[in-house]
């Protein structure tokens, strides 16, 4: 959708390149996502193998793995690296010494420990989290797992309990170890709708349809996915039903040729897209079942990209080309109260944080003739304007996306003519790739 999009802006509007705000402190970014805050040093035992059951030794392998990485992804703790950790496996809280934990060269703070045992073909988890510092009163948390034994869950037991732990020790946030990645694909021949867990596992198509799909975005109750797709009539807004696991009719979406890059509101009743069924592209809305369809913009030059603020569903920003390049505006959700966010170069792809105080988008500050085309995914502070760059010329970064959780930015990069899928945290730090396999663009974060 960018090379189009940017194809368009440039036959429809002059070149034009406009200063740009300067950067400030990282320290606004860290407002309610407790990033920056000094971190919990948290140490991870090995869980104890409990039973002979030969299921046993593999699922704690992944158990453990899981455990760590989901912890150390989250961004809010100090984690003990496990060559400096006590080699003991501590399964119960009267197992534990936890001046072991708390002296050097360890220093935890908190420990998670436990034990794993596969029993008739359940797997058995008991966890706790201790307070490495306080013997009279040491348990933060303790948690109980039984399921089917299986490989998958026994990520999904790691993915729980790191949950839990974050959840405990994070602010009360939620965790985001079972959400959800959506992105498109072009692995199986054509652009296909893929998604994969929250650091890259369990990839897979979603839907088979042989054409090229872009732009998806999951409903927040996880239940339909809404995308563009190339059909008989040009571009419509299609809809997928994850519990049916079949398309259902969403007939707002297939008027006009083009149509383009949906929207839902946090509330799952609205959804905004972008359609030129009017003339210029123009972004409308309607309800899930494709009804009560109203235009929010009426302006010369494409209106594309739309995201709701999903804390009040009141406003939404998008990508509108109407003074030259492409800039990001906000506007209410009655297409009043127009406000332009970016000034200068070519800013696209704005993505609406979950507190409703940022916005994230790609942004070239320096295009214009003779630049690279070269672009960056950048945070900015909707009240201040201020913004801080979190990507540095890797590559072209586009389509970044918030994690529900508010820490972390879903991303595309093109490096060398492909494109992958990044994560990392909302400042720009622990960045990692996702994807390998084929082309791999467009990711959107699930809400849960």
């Amino acid at each position: 959708m960018k090379a189009s999009l940017r194809s368009l802006f440039l036959l429809c509007f002059a070149l034009a390149c406009c200063a740009a705000p300067c950067a400030m402190a990282q320290d606004w970014v860290h407002t309610g996502t407790n990033l920056g805050n000094m971190r919990t040093r948290l140490a991870v035992a090995d869980f104890k193998p409990v039973g002979s059951d030969p299921q046993t030794p593999a699922l704690k392998t992944i158990f453990d793995s899981v455990l760590y990485n989901d912890l150390n992804n989250a961004g809010i703790f100090d984690m003990v690296s496990k060559s400096m950790a006590p080699q003991a496996m501590p399964g119960s809280p009267q197992e534990i010494v936890l001046n072991q934990w708390s002296a050097a060269p360890a220093n935890a703070m908190m420990v998670a420990f436990g034990a794993l045992a596969v029993n008739n073909g359940r797997l058995v988890v008991y966890g706790w989290l201790d307070d490495a510092r306080n013997n009279a009163n040491p348990q933060v948390l303790s948690q109980q797992y039984n399921e089917t034994a299986s490989e998958d869950m026994a990520r999904t037991i790691a993915h729980r309990f790191a949950d839990a732990i974050i959840y405990r020790l994070g602010g009360g946030i939620n965790g985001i170890c079972e959400t959800k990645i959506y992105f498109i694909s072009n692995r199986t021949g054509a652009r296909e709708v893929w998604v994969m867990d929250y650091d890259g596992a369990n990839q897979h198509a979603v839907t088979h349809l042989g054409t090229i799909a872009k732009s998806p975005h999951v409903s927040p109750d996880n239940s339909r996915i809404a995308f563009e797709a190339l059909g008989r009539n040009g571009w419509e807004i299609r809809m997928y039903s994850l519990d049916l696991g079949r398309m259902v009719r969403f007939p707002a979406g297939a008027v006009g040729t083009l149509n383009q890059s949906p929207a839902w509101a946090s509330d799952g009743s609205k959804i905004a897209f972008s359609s030129a069924r009017s003339g210029d592209s123009e972004i409308w809305v309607a309800d899930v079942g494709g009804g009560n369809l109203h235009r929010l913009t009426a302006f010369r030059g494409p209106d594309v990209s739309p995201t709701w603020n999903p804390k009040t569903n009141s406003q939404l920003a998008w990508v509108s080309g109407r003074t030259g390049l492409p800039q990001i505006y906000t506007m209410d959700q009655d297409g009043s109260n127009v406000q332009r966010m970016t000034d200068g170069g070519y800013a696209v792809s704005p993505s609406w944080s979950p507190n409703g105080g940022m916005l994230t988008y790609s942004w070239n500050r320096k295009y214009g003739p003779g630049d690279p085309g070269g672009q960056d995914i950048y945070v900015m502070d909707i009240a201040s304007k201020r913004w801080l760059q979190a990507t540095h010329e890797a590559g072209n970064n586009d389509f970044p996306c918030w994690s529900p959780d508010g820490r972390h930015i879903v991303f595309q990069r093109s490096i060398n003519g492909r494109t992958q899928i990044w994560s990392m945290l909302s400042d720009g730090t622990q960045q990692v790739q996702l994807t390998h396999a084929g082309d791999n663009t467009m990711p959107d974060w699930s809400w849960k």
